[in-house]
């Protein structure tokens, strides 16, 4: 039987709980196969947001890590059959790339495979305020088939800390790849808010 691979690619924008946490989950998950790929930038933001322990953890719970150099790695090829990729959190940078096509390194590359291969591509977007360059890229990558996703955590569930803002915001990105036997994230129930 063939693994449900899933791709998290990781960049230096600020969010490294947010890639930390959907790998957490991913790993939680029954033949779930993780192929992790951070970005040079992403390896400084981990360090400086997480901590060292956050980089190892990511790489053990990750079936296989790949070198963001490794240009000729599995996930750089469309044969290569995947559930998706989530890009967690996105820089603005690693937008613009995908958004032209530029795939410099092996996470842009695998990005570009997936929406050749028209597969679940989530962008978990980090940035504010946007300029009209950021809003253009992110038009251009969701008529190319991507899932702009931005980091904006959702209130309605009442979260007691921080961790339940990055716990609910990984559910929603794994949501989105449909692998999921029921949903990860709370699902809204208009009948249990109370009025005044």
């Amino acid at each position: 039987m063939t693994p449900c691979r899933v791709v998290v690619g990781v960049t230096g924008a600020s969010g490294a709980g947010i890639a930390l946490r959907i790998v957490e989950r991913l790993a939680g998950m029954k033949s779930v196969e993780i192929h992790l790929v951070l970005s040079q930038s992403a390896r400084r933001t981990v360090l400086h947001e997480k901590g060292a322990q956050a980089i190892g953890r990511m790489f053990s719970l990750a079936g296989v890590n790949h070198s963001i150099d490794d240009i000729g790695a599995a996930i750089a090829s469309g044969s290569f059959p995947t559930a998706g990729m989530i890009v967690a959190p996105c820089s603005m940078r690693t937008l613009a790339a995908i958004a032209t096509g530029f795939s410099d390194n092996l996470l842009t590359r695998a990005a570009d495979v997936h929406l050749k291969e028209r597969r679940k591509l989530i962008l978990m977007t980090r940035e504010t305020p946007l300029h009209l360059i950021h809003l253009r890229n992110m038009c251009a990558v969701t008529e190319a088939g991507a899932i702009v996703m931005p980091l904006v955590p959702a209130f309605y569930n009442r979260p007691q800390s921080v961790f339940d803002i990055v716990d609910q915001l990984a559910a929603r990105a794994i949501d989105q790849l449909g692998i999921a036997p029921v949903p990860q994230a709370p699902i809204w129930q208009p009948h249990v808010v109370k009025t005044l």
